[in-house]
């Protein structure tokens, strides 16, 4: 007997899922993991924070962007949560009225956790590329790294990856370097050349 055929996920299945979940439509099905431990929301505020000054604001900066933290983004059958994106100002004039956006950012960044890492190094960076947003940024708290991805020709190409308290000043936001250690703020940070205990 055949087996029958999986339900494609929708909308309806992230409205009912529970509130204490981020959800997630991902290649057509429901993808849920829980919100952010304190590590990783702190990493994700303190990065926001260092690129709204410069780049939103115009502190020190050149304006121009605007930030979200944790947008529901709607591209086609593909429902998307990354925890910052940033849009150029001439590309996103207005909020909409919507829950969630359309307009692909030109930036995303993705902070990782045992609970996120497959999906955003995997299925979301590749939706990410085919709604052609040309930036992206991995930061992973546990071992204190931000690779920074730059899509070209429809393939991510690495960068830069910055470690430990180096500053940062990669592609879009090299106007304005700021030391990656802010984002640890309960951790000292980690030296990337140090020698493992034997």
């Amino acid at each position: 007997m055949a087996e029958p055929a999986a339900r494609t996920a929708t909308y309806a299945d992230i409205l009912s899922a529970p509130p204490r979940l981020v959800a997630e439509l991902i290649d057509g099905a429901l993808v849920t993991h829980p919100r952010p431990v304190p590590r990783h929301a702190a990493a994700a505020l303190s990065l926001g924070g260092e690129l709204a000054g410069p780049y939103q604001k115009g502190r020190g900066g050149p304006g121009g962007w605007v930030f979200l933290v944790e947008p529901e983004l709607h591209f086609g059958l593909n429902v998307v949560v990354p925890d910052l994106a940033g849009w150029r100002r001439e590309r996103l004039n207005t909020l909409p009225k919507t829950a969630w956006i359309e307009t692909p950012p030109d930036w995303v960044c993705e902070v990782l956790s045992p609970a996120t890492e497959y999906f955003g190094r995997g299925p979301k960076r590749r939706i990410y590329a085919d709604a052609g947003v040309p930036h992206l940024w991995l930061v992973d708290p546990r071992v204190q790294v931000l690779e920074g991805l730059q899509l070209t020709a429809g393939q991510w190409l690495l960068t830069r990856t910055v470690a430990g308290a180096d500053p940062v000043a990669l592609p879009p936001f090299t106007a304005s370097p700021f030391s990656l250690g802010l984002l640890w703020p309960f951790d000292e940070p980690i030296d990337p050349n140090a020698q493992p205990n034997s």
